[in-house]
């Protein structure tokens, strides 16, 4: 099969690496912004409250999130809300994208554990079922968990028995390669359809996504395995497939260059494209902190100014994950 079917197959498919619910943080397989700090979501929500300020959000909208895991991120989101304006959780919709029966059902245990009956979530299966005159959606990572094609001179991998072998890139393949100056590496599938089925749904849409990845075409394997915090290159002897088929993560280095022009032939307009940290610190996270400490101990901001540390500083997560904010 080719790659993008196996890797595929890999994660959503039966008994799949993302078909019930994965620890997230020291317990799991990696982290992410959202397993760090509850203001990364903070930060997020005062966003989004500032667009609607300023009218160019709807208050009667959605809020949705993407991919959500537990469902951490859009809880966290709903609190600074409420903190901002406790009318908003009344007039606004929440919503989940998420295909998963077994990861819904964490998600919505975990959401009764934190608003009780106050707050109800609408699932959908796919963005593709949301119907919206406006909607704020939101999402972390999950650019880089689209299945990919892989690309060297001129050929792409098939996978038979878990094992890689080359074949000739289909000409179509090799014309975007070309546009784009590819001559090694992944081949995103899946964007174009994604934006569209967004677009067609949503008449007025703010999209805000954060992922690990560059603007540009790196010609180089960024694929790659994570297994309880190590890492391992999808080509590297000390990894055989076989053992890691479903059972690790699988992902790569998003090019955000492909998700923008994904998103701009769907009819969306790029509004920002900055890194993590300049991204928060705009959206307010250090007054959001500062707040933070008028009202708790020194002990906990400091816990909490170290977790935001993580999340700008450019030598962990602030410089090497990106913000992209499409609008339409």
């Amino acid at each position: 099969m080719r790659f993008s079917d196996y890797m595929n197959a890999w994660l959503y498919g039966e008994e799949g690496y993302y078909k019930n619910f994965k620890a997230i943080g020291k317990s799991g397989d990696f982290y992410t912004a959202v397993s760090t700090s509850r203001f990364f979501g903070a930060s997020i929500a005062n966003y989004f409250y500032s667009l609607l300020k300023e009218g160019k959000a709807d208050r009667d909208g959605w809020l949705i999130e993407i991919g959500a895991h537990q469902g951490y991120l859009i809880c966290d989101m709903i609190q600074w809300l409420y903190t901002c304006d406790p009318t908003l959780v009344e007039t606004l919709k929440f919503g989940i994208v998420e295909r998963q029966p077994e990861v819904q059902k964490a998600q919505l245990a975990y959401i009764q554990e934190r608003f009780g009956d106050d707050v109800q979530i609408t699932h959908f299966d796919d963005i593709a079922e949301v119907e919206a005159s406006y909607a704020f959606v939101v999402a972390n990572e999950i650019f880089d968990a689209f299945p990919c094609e892989i690309l060297k001179d001129e050929k792409i991998a098939l996978v038979k028995e878990h094992q890689i072998e080359w074949v000739e890139a289909p000409a179509e393949m090799l014309g975007w390669a070309k546009k784009h100056h590819l001559k090694q590496g992944e081949i995103a599938i899946g964007y174009e359809a994604f934006a569209q089925e967004m677009a067609k749904g949503i008449e007025r849409c703010d999209f805000v996504s954060f992922d690990y990845g560059e603007k540009y075409v790196r010609n180089d394997f960024s694929i790659r395995v994570y297994r309880a915090h190590e890492t391992f290159p999808l080509f590297d002897e000390a990894l055989t497939l076989s053992e890691s088929y479903k059972k690790d993560d699988i992902t790569y280095d998003v090019n955000f260059g492909h998700v923008s022009e994904a998103f701009e032939e769907a009819g969306f307009k790029e509004v920002f494209y900055e890194t993590q940290a300049r991204a928060l610190i705009r959206f307010g996270i250090i007054d959001i902190l500062e707040s933070f400490a008028k009202q708790t101990t020194q002990a906990r901001y400091m816990s909490e100014a170290d977790k935001i540390k993580t999340l700008i500083s450019p030598t962990m997560m602030g410089d090497r994950f990106k913000l992209i904010h499409f609008r339409k």
